[in-house]
């Protein structure tokens, strides 16, 4: 018999909380689960969210650094709230009980308090979260209907699970939620993310189930891993050891389906909460997801700044309250008519709000920029004869910029560059990043949803794995298939199309557009210590490094790559030039 923490229920701060109680899956595992609620024995809509983060571990104790700084940029946010029970990209129950919701949080297989062995967004995973809706959907304080609400992995989760179908799933929304496992988690156009490797230790392993040095909850003095002590052979034994996983599935491959959501069999209603600066992870899946769900009832949010802020601040909550209010309580409060797409669109010193009715937006001028090598330029005017440009292939490659606009230019949308590319090796690795700069020549930067110094957006492109898949292909959006690999013939020119994910820059007159080809990743190359996180510096790219030991460390990237221009060969960025 497992030990546990015994369910303990508790009338504190105005809400009744139900500290652990188990949820029994169909394998004989039990999960933990917190349940805060109003204290009036009535039936109440649900908001219901799993990570493996550790459901006990407070926003403040785990995640200081982050809390202090959006608390002090953010005082609205103090203003509402003790936070004292604010958890890691969870919703805040102070913010969600008193207006007669539920809020559900569980650990999922192998953290925290529940048993079991952690493999992330694995099919056992999704098949947990499934059998959790359905319990919360029937008990005593639930109205049976359930909405799903949180950050990354709590949104990630919430287009798998939404895919099957349970009965009382009645809404979701998934804030900067990625669904695509190998496109967005695992490899970046075919290039493995350092990004889960470096996470998992830090975020996941610290908290698992039975690791005796954990956190201990504040509120209730509780072990955040539960209450078994497991050795070390046996946390290794129940946790994927995902580095090798990723080094061994190198193409998109049957590990990679099934952690992907079908977002065509989704049918609920969804808010989809994207952000501009979320390239890595934080943004492509919202627009995807919008973009394909089979639901008649979608709408999507686009923001700024770091990935938890807006989720906590009363824009956010706001925002969350009124989709949720109108599906799981059925107020007639307008959201039905609320515009399909909401944006705070980015300039460089703040963010704008704009209404749309899609995405991409209709009046999109899509508007080929060339790459010009002979003048560096990018430009409108297709260049003449042919060209080349070469640079070592680790290194920070080439630039090209616009000249200086004689008037603003907003750029919102999805973007990719036609290029064709030689490569004195087998392969290339293609890192592709737009830029902003000033009439002073300095780059704009801004707060990033995992990176406080970031630029435009970003795109990658493994050569090797450049075969497209022609149906699921758009002009602004190409689609690689990454089945195979594709080694190039040394002095071969090549066709590669790389996706940028979608961004959302409003360019002053005097600004210049830019876009770098690189063989590594962006750096802003600013002065000084730069914040540190998973113990290395942020330097521009956020937490999704590309220097997994065992794989760009070979020789077949690290050879010249050179862009050709020819005749029939122009390389160019699409861009979505949106009309003043």
């Amino acid at each position: 018999m497992t030990e546990h923490y015994a369910p303990l229920s508790e009338l504190r701060d105005g809400m009744r909380i139900d500290w652990d109680v188990r949820i029994t899956m169909d394998d004989g595992i039990t999960l933990a689960a917190d349940i805060f609620r109003p204290d009036d024995d009535e039936p109440h809509p649900v908001l219901l969210a799993a990570s493996p983060y550790g459901k006990g571990l407070p926003f403040q104790v785990g995640y200081t650094n982050n809390f202090n700084a959006m608390m002090r940029e953010h005082p609205e946010i103090g203003a509402q709230s003790t936070s004292k029970y604010q958890v890691w990209e969870y919703p805040d129950p102070e913010r969600w009980v008193p207006q007669g919701y539920v809020c559900v949080r569980i650990d999922t297989r192998g953290a925290g308090g529940s048993e079991g062995a952690i493999d992330i967004f694995s099919p056992r995973e999704t098949q947990d979260l499934y059998a959790c809706i359905e319990w919360a959907g029937v008990q005593p304080w639930s109205n049976g209907k359930v909405g799903m609400l949180g950050i990354s992995y709590l949104a990630t989760n919430q287009w798998q699970v939404a895919a099957l179908a349970p009965p009382h799933l009645a809404a979701i929304c998934p804030w900067e939620g990625a669904n695509d496992f190998y496109r967005e988690y695992a490899k970046h156009g075919g290039i493995t993310s350092e990004f889960m490797p470096s996470w998992m230790p830090r975020q996941i392993l610290s908290v698992q189930h039975g690791r005796a040095e954990a956190e201990i909850n504040p509120n209730n003095g509780r072990r955040v891993s539960g209450l078994p002590n497991r050795t070390p052979e046996e946390l290794e034994a129940n946790a994927i050891a995902i580095g090798e996983v990723l080094l061994t599935n190198q193409h998109l491959n049957e590990y990679y389906v099934d952690r992907t959501a079908v977002l065509e069999d989704i049918t609920v209603p969804v808010l989809s909460c994207s952000n501009w600066g979320g390239m890595g992870l934080h943004s492509r899946g919202n627009f995807e997801g919008f973009s394909r769900i089979a639901s008649d009832q979608k709408w999507l949010e686009v923001h700024g700044l770091e990935h938890w802020t807006e989720f906590y601040t009363d824009y956010g909550v706001d925002l969350q309250r009124r989709f949720f209010d109108h599906f799981l309580k059925g107020e007639e409060n307008g959201w039905d008519k609320a515009p399909a797409v909401q944006l705070k669109v980015r300039t460089p010193d703040t963010f704008v709000e704009r209404a749309e009715n899609e995405w991409p937006l209709d009046r999109t001028k899509w508007t080929r920029y060339y790459l010009d090598s002979d003048t560096g330029q990018l430009s409108t005017v297709e260049p003449v004869g042919d060209q080349s440009v070469s640079f070592e292939a680790r290194s920070e490659g080439v630039m090209f910029t616009t000249p200086a606009l004689t008037e603003d230019l907003e750029i919102t949308g999805p973007a990719a560059l036609k290029a064709f590319v030689a490569s004195s090796t087998t392969d290339a690795d293609l890192f592709v990043t737009m830029h902003l700069f000033d009439p002073s020549g300095t780059e704009v930067l801004w707060p990033t949803a995992f990176e406080p110094n970031g630029p435009v957006t970003q795109g990658w492109l493994r050569m090797s794995h450049r075969a497209l898949d022609k149906q699921r292909s758009m002009p602004y959006r190409p689609w690689h298939t990454h089945a195979s690999s594709a080694p190039l013939a040394p002095g071969v020119t090549y066709e590669a199309d790389v996706e940028i994910w979608p961004l959302s820059v409003v360019a002053p007159a005097g600004y210049r557009i830019g876009l770098s080809v690189r063989g590594q990743d962006y750096t802003h190359n600013l002065p000084g210590q730069q914040e540190v996180v998973y113990g290395r510096e942020l330097l521009g790219s956020g937490a999704y490094w590309h220097e997994l030991p065992g794989e760009r460390d070979q020789p077949r990237y690290c050879g010249r790559t050179t862009l050709i221009g020819a005749d029939g060969r122009r390389p160019y960025v699409l861009l979505p030039v949106i009309p003043r």
